[in-house]
């Protein structure tokens, strides 16, 4: 689907943080930088996520979990952050805008270019904001060898992050990852494949979190779409039961997280062109106990 700036707009917390973040102060100025990234960044592939803007939506502070990532990053030692599926980078660097440490921070997605362009975006250079970007399929065993999820911590501290090359030699030892507009790219069998990859990330230390974003829907079941708004290959949503119920059960087991999920009825600006279109954004968030 073609490009369509009548879906640009931001609220002022976002003009601020792009406005402060990009050295942009004039907002037209700054909304034609935006489009030129979106128009670049949609040709690398053509997201939905992208047409519509999402990254210019914070959407990472808007989560109740929000608040537990910025606390972890203020009072757990050494507390790491996974930012994954992270395409420019824009919510690891609002968490850093926020307070978590810079140096304890990384970013992974499988598009290389869509964290250059992140640079551009922002106007930086990875002198400027030298959090570590792992670039890779989280499929690959190269890229993460799924361990099941620690139940003590590691016999070794974690590697600096500056020296890490997948995300493999930090199974058990993130404190936190955020994963948003990521799930719903999967199957059901890859998704609980995914969510046992991120569980052996997972540090065992209460406390610790997973938490993010994506489609649902009120009862669980394969999406088949309209292909005018489809984006493609095979999806599967999850209702706010069969999620919980996954990582409880199928990923850590009983009495080891407790996981929460709620369904919101969100609008989509792209979509009203769409008769009797619902778009449920699950929002989530796994603990460990």
């Amino acid at each position: 689907m073609p490009l369509e700036e009548r879906l640009y707009g931001l609220a002022d917390d976002e003009l601020e943080f792009f406005k402060r973040e990009t050295g942009i102060k004039d907002p037209e100025a700054l909304k034609e930088h935006i489009l030129r990234i979106q128009a670049e960044a949609y040709a690398v592939y053509p997201y939905p996520c992208i047409r519509r803007f999402s990254f210019t939506g914070l959407k990472v502070s808007r989560y109740p979990a929000y608040r537990d990532l910025l606390k972890l990053g203020r009072e757990r030692p050494g507390a790491l952050f996974l930012d994954v599926g992270c395409c420019f980078g824009n919510d690891v660097r609002k968490a850093v805008a926020d307070g978590f440490p810079m140096n304890q921070a990384l970013a992974s997605d499988l598009r290389p270019e869509f964290w250059d362009l992140g640079y551009k975006l922002f106007n930086s250079t990875s002198d400027s904001f030298p959090v570590p970007f792992i670039p890779g399929d989280i499929f690959d065993q190269s890229i993460l060898t799924v361990a099941s999820p620690a139940n003590a911590s590691p016999p070794l501290p974690a590697p600096p992050l500056s020296d890490v090359t997948s995300l493999t030699p930090l199974n058990g030892h993130l404190s936190a990852i955020h994963a948003s507009a990521f799930f719903h790219l999967f199957d059901e069998p890859q998704q609980l494949y995914v969510a046992k990859a991120l569980a052996g990330l997972l540090s065992p230390q209460p406390g610790s979190i997973i938490f993010g974003s994506h489609r649902g829907a009120l009862a669980k079941g394969a999406r088949v779409e309209d292909d005018k708004w489809a984006s493609g290959g095979p999806m599967f949503n999850h209702s706010a039961e069969s999620w919980n119920e996954m990582w409880e059960k199928e990923v850590f087991g009983e009495g080891q997280v407790k996981s929460w999920a709620i369904l919101k009825d969100t609008k989509r600006p792209d979509l009203v062109h769409i008769t009797g279109t619902k778009f449920y954004l699950l929002v989530w968030c796994v603990t460990r106990l």
